[in-house]
């Protein structure tokens, strides 16, 4: 039995067998994983349509004209620029937010005769779409069809998962991590890097991306001890950083301070990186004096993200996917800001489903019916939470 490799290898022939490979090699096709990723986004928006009818809420200004949607579709709109005062510590600039989903928006309404919210709703399902057979392909990479179906089913039914059927940028960010991730496990290196510049614009957290594609490329350089490294491992390398690197040094510019504007920026949302600090004095507060839905399920969701991570480092997972998560729940679990967006943060963190994954393919086979109602129990809390976020909870997701 073989696991598999912690560095990223040479391009595979075949996909390392693992513990996971409890069923037949063969299984599910990547349609019928995505038909199966769209039936319980479709369930979830059905449900979201039904409660906004029911409430006088318009179904089309929840999904695609609220909170962060907002602002995504007004920088496409008319550019950067705005910046709205509330205290004197409290200055909220659309600076915050990176370009490539507002580029998007921008792109599809040129082509299009759709509106700004219309086409960030286009753009993210099909990014999300995008994202589901990235997902497949990767844990095909690694286990075989049947995990890689569980794995996209789980994904589309998060407790957050109804942010992948609203105009945010969560989908955008899975689907070029996925695949960027994909290419370092065949060896892809300039596809790799590429892809993750790419994210590093979508995203402040998309940096994850790039610290796997470098972590990988350091490996590899060591293993080969500096010697016969192909030159697409250096420039992919290169590439992965430079999208977010840009962005953040490009509003540094616009702000007077190429180096700290960017942050200002974001500590004027509230929004900083302070080893958990904040994180953990808002735990206090809930424990010791209870508050709203959101924020115990909140506190619930990134305890079960820890676990699930120890989880996959126990699973041996490759490197460049304990990097890229790990990267993302270290930035959701140590910054401060709105606490209950944390679980959208950790959409992106796909990896952290496959332990469980793995655990429902063993249920399947020995108890399918309790697999049946895992999975029932499951798309029951997904749609519920999810339709009570957006039409009930009218918190900022």
């Amino acid at each position: 039995m073989t696991h598999p490799s912690p560095t990223v290898p040479a391009p595979l022939t075949k996909p390392p067998r693992t513990r996971c490979l409890a069923l037949e090699p063969k299984g599910p096709t990547a349609v019928r994983a995505l038909g199966v990723f769209a039936a319980a986004r479709l369930t979830g928006l059905l449900a979201v349509t039904a409660v906004a009818h029911a409430t006088g809420q318009d179904t089309f200004r929840l999904l695609g004209r609220s909170w962060d949607s907002r602002w995504y579709t007004g920088i496409a709109a008319h550019g950067y620029g705005r910046t709205l005062y509330f205290e004197p510590t409290v200055v909220q600039s659309d600076l915050a937010f990176f370009p490539l989903y507002p580029g998007l928006i921008r792109a599809v309404t040129t082509v299009t005769p759709l509106s700004h919210g219309a086409a960030g709703l286009l753009v993210s399902w099909l990014a999300a779409g995008a994202a589901a057979l990235g997902i497949y392909a990767v844990a095909t990479r690694l286990y075989d069809r049947r995990t890689a179906t569980a794995l996209v089913l789980l994904w589309g039914l998060m407790p957050h998962s109804v942010i992948l059927s609203m105009a945010y940028t969560e989908p955008v960010l899975t689907a070029l991590a996925a695949w960027s991730l994909y290419a370092l496990l065949t060896g892809r290196w300039l596809w790799a890097g590429t892809l993750a510049a790419l994210a590093g614009l979508a995203r402040p957290n998309g940096f994850a991306v790039a610290a796997a594609v470098l972590v990988a490329a350091v490996c590899e350089i060591v293993r080969r001890r500096g010697r016969g490294v192909p030159h697409r491992l250096w420039t992919g390398a290169l590439f992965a950083p430079l999208g977010w690197g840009a962005y953040v040094l490009w509003v540094g510019a616009r702000k007077g301070d190429v180096l700290g504007g960017y942050f200002a920026v974001q500590r004027g949302w509230g929004s900083r990186f302070d080893f958990g600090a904040g994180s953990l004095a808002f735990v206090k507060h809930l424990l010791l004096d209870g508050d709203k839905l959101v924020f115990s399920m909140t506190l619930v969701i990134v305890a079960v993200a820890v676990l699930l991570y120890a989880l996959l480092v126990a699973e041996r997972a490759p490197l460049p996917l304990l990097v890229y998560t790990g990267v993302l729940l270290l930035i959701t679990v140590g910054g401060s800001g709105f606490f209950e967006s944390k679980p959208r943060f950790l959409l992106p963190a796909f990896p952290l489903l496959i332990p469980l994954a793995c655990a429902l393919l063993r249920t399947a086979r020995a108890r399918p019916r309790a697999a049946y109602l895992v999975v029932g129990a499951l798309a029951g809390l997904s749609v519920a939470y999810g339709t009570y976020l957006v039409t009930i909870a009218r918190m900022p997701l």
